[in-house]
């Protein structure tokens, strides 16, 4: 499974933090949300991509394949 990309974040001057995806903006986090955000991504062992990722819920579960092989989904 490839790993996330094209996440980008950035911290407001009121202490939200507007992550975005490709250019777009994919969530807005504010107060204690934006402050655990910014801590698990200033983490030494974190993947900010990934963090990120998670945090927009922009991520693969792992059952695309099965979905896409399901009778229901083949044309």
């Amino acid at each position: 499974m490839p790993a996330p990309s094209g996440f980008a974040y950035r911290q407001r001057g009121d202490g939200s933090v507007v992550i975005t995806h490709h250019g777009r903006a994919a969530a807005t986090l504010r107060g204690t949300r934006a402050a655990r955000f910014l801590a698990e991504t200033e983490a030494e062992a974190a993947d900010p991509q990934e963090v990120m990722a998670r945090w927009t819920g922009n991520y693969r579960r792992g059952n695309e394949r099965t979905a896409r092989d399901h009778p229901r989904n083949r044309r």
